[in-house]
């Protein structure tokens, strides 16, 4: 083989080679899109714990139908809560916002204004409310109710079923299923604790008179106003008395805040303390308010046999 015939050959291998290797790369390109388009995708976001917990629920198992939390699990009750950077930055690409409502959410101007297109969903829009202590206007806490938590979930799916009709249907099932499971709760826990005698029992924020019309339990006294806000040596001493007066023997402190004020009074009246808690935080688990409330069930039956 001469030498102008072993270039000519080289050449002709060299480009099939450059072809077969952008062929192949152009390939691997067109592999690589994304599998979801950003825009079908349904961004559900909640504005705190209870509310992505039955959200979670009437949500389950919808393709294409992503909830999340805006606010850090650590937030509890979003008493007098200013929302942040971060908070705004979550809501970014959600198409609708589940509120609890009721004053609970107290920043929702700085969201409406500036995300006008993003759809609202007012859970507990309905719900006769109760007044709160003095002149703090409605209590919010509607949720530690299990009848108001099902107004709320029957509210969120039919607002999503409107909002998301393509998925109506899963969202309507779905709803159903949920609320079939808190009805069951709410029984179970009629059953157990409508037979006690003692009704009367002190709180340690105002979490709980929903909680308390339910089961028709008397609050007679409520530790820390708002948590945190531990009661000054007057307080103290007023709670001590009543405590003492209604030979009151259990004391219900809430898991996510110090039980100070709680163990002082105990100690001062003999009293012990349990938990109480109001399903502010928690497992990010569909099933958490029911074992919550589950929980709540066995401590109240401990602390009033």
């Amino acid at each position: 083989m001469n030498s102008k015939l072993f270039k000519l050959l080289c050449l002709g291998l060299l480009s099939i080679f450059l072809v077969g290797g952008c062929g192949a790369n152009n390939e691997s390109k067109a592999t690589v899109s994304p599998t979801v388009n950003s825009s079908s995708t349904m961004t559900i976001a909640t504005s705190f714990y209870p509310m992505y917990i039955f959200a979670l629920n009437v949500a389950k198992d919808i393709p294409d139908v992503n909830v999340i939390n805006m606010t850090q699990p650590t937030a509890g009750c979003l008493h007098d809560y200013a929302a942040t950077p971060q908070d705004m930055k979550n809501l970014e690409g959600a198409k609708v916002f589940i509120t609890n409502g009721a004053g609970m959410e107290s920043f929702m101007d700085k969201i409406t204004s500036q995300m006008p297109n993003l759809k609202i969903i007012e859970s507990s829009k309905g719900i006769e409310l109760l007044k709160g202590d003095g002149d703090e206007g409605d209590n919010p806490h509607v949720w530690v109710s299990i009848s108001n938590a099902i107004t709320e979930v029957q509210t969120i799916g039919d607002q999503l079923a409107i909002l998301d009709p393509h998925n109506a249907t899963k969202y309507q099932e779905n709803t159903k299923i949920y609320i079939k499971k808190l009805e069951a709760q709410r029984d179970k826990m009629h059953l157990a604790l409508d037979g006690i005698k003692n009704r009367d029992i002190v709180t340690f924020h105002e979490a709980f008179p929903y909680f308390a019309q339910e089961f028709n339990f008397n609050i007679v006294a409520v530790i820390e106003r708002e948590p945190g806000s531990a009661p000054n040596a007057k307080e103290l001493s007023e709670t001590i008395e009543q405590v003492k007066s209604l030979k009151i023997n259990a004391l219900f402190a809430e898991p996510q805040y110090d039980a100070k004020a709680a163990e002082t009074i105990a100690t001062a009246t003999g009293a012990k303390v349990y938990t109480l808690d109001p399903v502010v935080m928690g497992p990010m688990e569909a099933d958490s308010y029911i074992n919550i409330m589950d929980s709540n069930l066995k401590s109240l039956q401990e602390a009033l046999k």
